[in-house]
């Protein structure tokens, strides 16, 4: 029996440059789980927002957030779908 996933929009803001390699090393290592993301960069802000969108079991959630939300200048939220 395969694991139960959850579907959910993970939202980051991006305040620090020098966080985006580390965010899309990490989001390469869950791009299993990965439906579809979008980054818009405000540059009147210096700031990048990105939402991925994502498949995964609640532990491969849990664990990507939690280190997206370690990565220096970075602001993260997760919603999750009811389903």
């Amino acid at each position: 029996m395969s694991e139960e996933t959850r579907v959910a929009i993970i939202a980051v803001i991006v305040e620090n440059p020098d966080s985006v390699e580390p965010l899309n090393k990490l989001l390469h290592e869950y791009s299993s789980f990965i439906i579809g993301r979008m980054g818009v960069p405000y540059r009147e802000k210096g700031i990048s927002v990105i939402s991925i969108a994502i498949d995964a079991p609640q532990n491969a959630i849990s664990s990507l957030t939690g280190k997206i939300g370690r990565l220096q200048g970075i602001a993260t939220k997760t919603t999750y779908s009811n389903h």
